[in-house]
């Protein structure tokens, strides 16, 4: 062990961790994932799939979830800067609908863990981002989900940038609210 740190988030579950970065005069080394040490920290999974995006300056992606094969996630970001969200969308749970947002770099090389039956998603923040995750199930195209990326009832405190376009899919655009994400599984909430 000693070779990452992990913060909660007040959310039970979500954790974000840090590597031990080594520099010398040539750059520097990280470990970005053992399992070992992920194990001794609780994080025990089986990744099965690596994936990478690029995004501009004003991109927000989200608030996505699989349906039928949920996926735990290992984010991260290996160029520029991203705002990162994640939902609570564990039904029963005592933060059920609440979020929690954290700044992921390549300068600050932190990852963040999100279990199965979260809603996820990213505001790019830099001019470029490169984003990678792994994920503990496979890509499944007719299971995607989505909640509105402004919903009230989330809250999201999204770092939006004064004359930033925000740049979204046309899928992004019309998720439903909360409110109907939970009606039709339903699944009544305070008013």
């Amino acid at each position: 062990m000693g070779k990452i740190t992990v913060e909660t988030c007040g959310i039970e579950g979500l954790k974000i961790i840090t590597p031990k970065v080594y520099p010398d005069s040539r750059g520097y080394f990280c470990e970005t994932y053992n399992y070992n040490d992920f194990k001794e920290v609780g994080i025990d999974m089986n990744f099965v799939q690596d994936n990478q995006s690029a995004s501009r300056r004003g991109v927000l992606r989200g608030l996505h979830f699989q349906i039928h094969y949920p996926q735990d996630k290992l984010v991260r970001v290996v160029r520029g800067e991203v705002f990162d969200v994640a939902v609570d969308l564990r039904e029963g749970s005592k933060t059920f609908g609440k979020s929690f947002g954290v700044v992921l770099s390549a300068e600050n090389k932190k990852q963040f863990f999100i279990p199965k039956n979260f809603a996820h998603g990213f505001l790019v923040l830099s001019d470029e981002a490169e984003f990678c995750y792994k994920v503990t199930d496979f890509y499944h195209p007719n299971d995607e989900g989505g909640l509105m990326w402004n919903d009230p009832d989330i809250n999201v405190k999204w770092p939006l940038q004064e004359g930033v376009e925000l740049i979204l899919s046309d899928k992004d655009k019309v998720h439903p609210s909360f409110r109907q994400y939970c009606k039709e599984r339903g699944i009544v909430i305070e008013q």
